[in-house]
């Protein structure tokens, strides 16, 4: 049995087509018919294959390339090995990242998992449903009363839309999604396993114990959001949980009732959003971030991984630790633990 290929190029490119399609600079007209038709790590390449190297602490790895193509910065240009084709730009990881949504579109943008194409018969929608024509509904699909599927859509096996959401055109709905009291634009990724819309961790103590508090409220999800596996968005309790356009969320994050996150913010993986916080525009989240209720997260402001979070952050800061500050007053506070930890060793003897 042969090794399956999951991802097959598009088609080849040349040196040349690349330079053209990311803005780069062709170091030596000779290597313009250069034929690119793999990506690789710069550590590894191989034939036909474009490569990136990128910051200072990686520009040892220029002379001992074994690529088609290098990208990198221009003061890089000088280490490349004879025959390997450099094409320069201020940021080679982008131009990169570029090229490989050309050369494998499949990876960028998930498909229907069957092959399938418009709507199988073995999905179930309700009458009163509306599917547009070019949407792509598979096996096992649930969707139910008055929901509303956009043009361009997939909806993987054994998804469930809710009665009455809406979604919009150009989209991916994974396998095993399930999506209630939602509206969520175009352009949509939601991978495998995410629950979008169950009702709000609400509660109020109560003479029996905790007692429930009604969450009316929905989730709204703008453009061109993508959001990972596993990952958990709740409805709001009477206002909506808003999710900006552009905005990307990892596997595992939670976002509880009535979180309002802005536009183009990047959140790692097994994060926790408590109810009611609100984060601005272009915020960078770290992994396993924990996020209080009730709080406001500025503008631009980046969060340091493993971080807990019990105040407000203005804008454009970085934060981090436990409980979270600003980064450079916890990096001072690490400094001096380690001066009197050294001291008392010393102190000791054990110097």
């Amino acid at each position: 049995m042969t090794d399956p290929v999951f991802f097959a190029p598009s088609r080849r490119y040349t040196a040349a087509e690349v330079a053209n399609l990311t803005g780069s600079v062709l170091v030596d007209s000779g290597h313009s018919e250069v034929s690119i038709s793999a990506l690789a790590p710069a550590h590894e390449g191989g034939a036909n294959a474009l490569v990136f190297v990128d910051g200072k602490r990686n520009s040892g790895l220029m002379p001992s390339l074994r690529a088609a193509a290098v990208l990198c910065p221009a003061e890089f240009a000088s280490k490349a090995p004879a025959g390997v084709a450099v094409l320069t730009h201020p940021r080679p990881q982008q131009a990169f990242a570029l090229i490989g949504r050309l050369l494998f579109p499949a990876a960028a943008t998930p498909g229907p998992m069957t092959g399938e194409t418009g709507v199988s018969p073995h999905a179930h929608i309700d009458p009163t449903a509306h599917v547009e024509a070019g949407a792509i509904i598979e096996a096992g699909v649930v969707i139910g009363p008055g929901a509303s599927i956009g043009s361009g859509t997939v909806i993987a096996p054994n998804a469930v839309i809710g009665q009455s959401c809406q979604i919009g055109r150009d989209g991916y709905v994974g396998p095993g999604v399930s999506i209630q009291y939602a509206l969520i634009g175009n352009r949509v990724i939601i991978h495998g396993g995410a629950r979008i819309g169950q009702d709000g961790f609400g509660f109020v103590g109560g003479a029996k114990g905790p007692e429930r508090v009604p969450q009316i409220g929905r989730v709204v999800i703008q453009d061109d959001v993508e959001i990972g596996s596993n990952t958990t968005v709740d409805r709001g309790a009477m206002s909506d949980t808003i999710i900006g356009q552009g905005t990307k969320i990892d596997n595992l994050v939670q976002i509880a009732h009535n979180v309002r996150i802005g536009r183009n913010c990047i959140i790692a993986g097994l994060s926790g959003i408590s109810g009611s916080v609100v984060v601005g525009d272009n915020v960078t989240m770290g992994g396993g971030v924990g996020l209080a209720d009730h709080l406001t997260i500025g503008s631009g402001a980046k969060l340091a991984a493993r971080s807990g979070f019990m105040s407000n952050v203005p804008a454009g800061e970085i934060w981090g630790g436990y409980p979270a500050q600003p980064m450079a007053e916890a990096m001072r506070e690490i400094a001096m633990l380690r001066t009197m930890a050294r001291a008392r060793k010393q102190g000791n003897g054990n110097g």
